[in-house]
């Protein structure tokens, strides 16, 4: 069997371990997959260490996406755009690392939720990690208009400037703003801050939603739940991040063992076990 796992901090929670599993059982690869709890100033020495037992690969989610970059010999076109990574695979070549946070939003936003991109009007709220892991892939769905909203505009601005070029070569209106300043009834609007983890409510005003817009919490599991909430009590449509966590698995799959996985078929498995008692 091959060795990957999730490193992160902490990772007791994650559901890459039953994701990846299911996704051997069907493909027939030959993946054994684990949890590792890294030390907050221990992440480099874990790669090291879990790369000298064999291990082929791993995933990386927080706090460490952002070290990532720099333990690698090779990084991604989106890797290098978002400045963090959440794949690793170590081959004899040296490291490469991938993000695979923005193919696995659209995927799910596309091919399990069924929305259009091209043309619509997106919200992204937060610029963090998140947001800056799928900001490139959203902008190359070719919206018409996405907004970057943060608590701090300089940070948003940040955003917007460096995913400027990009955003020109896609035809897309790059925009940043505060939380009070954002446009309103949009098409999709994606929340991707620490607000559903914290408990600290919604971070912008309803204002932004219409009946019928795609209100997505890149949360899963009762963090989302009052996100979700907020959105149907005002006609939107509530949508968590399973599905997007279950697309980033299924690239990050393809990217280490060269063979794309059922991901649509894994993501209802999974809501049907999470649904369980």
């Amino acid at each position: 069997m091959d060795l990957y796992c999730v490193m992160g901090h902490p990772v007791a929670h994650s559901k890459s371990p039953w994701i990846h599993a299911r996704f051997a059982q069907l493909t027939g690869e030959p993946v054994a997959y684990e949890r590792r709890l890294i030390p907050l100033d221990g992440f480099a020495e874990g790669v090291r260490a879990f790369r000298a037992e064999g291990g082929r690969g791993c995933n990386v989610t927080v706090p460490f996406k952002f070290q990532a970059p720099a333990l690698a010999d090779h990084v991604s076109a989106r890797g290098r755009q978002a400045g963090a990574c959440n794949t690793l695979r170590f081959d004899a070549d040296g490291v490469h690392a991938d993000n695979t946070d923005g193919v696995g939003l659209v995927a799910d936003l596309r091919d399990n939720a069924g929305a259009v991109l091209q043309g619509a009007t997106i919200l992204l709220v937060g610029a963090g990690g998140a947001a800056a892991g799928v900001l490139g892939p959203l902008l190359q769905a070719r919206p018409a208009a996405l907004t970057i909203a943060n608590r701090s505009p300089d940070k948003a601005r940040a955003l917007v400037a460096s995913h400027a070029a990009l955003a020109h070569d896609c035809g897309v209106a790059l925009s940043a703003c505060g939380l009070e300043e954002v446009p309103s009834a949009l098409d999709i609007v994606i929340n991707g801050t620490a607000a559903s983890l914290g408990g600290d409510g919604i971070p912008v005003p309803a204002r932004v939603l219409r009946p019928g817009t795609l209100a997505v919490d890149m949360m899963y599991g009762p963090a989302a739940q009052p996100f979700l909430d907020w959105a149907a009590a005002h006609g939107a449509v509530g949508r968590d991040g399973l599905g997007m966590l279950v697309e980033q698995a299924a690239e990050a799959f393809a990217f280490w063992r060269g063979v794309r996985p059922p991901s649509a078929q894994v993501l209802r498995e999974l809501r049907a076990e999470l649904a369980r008692p």
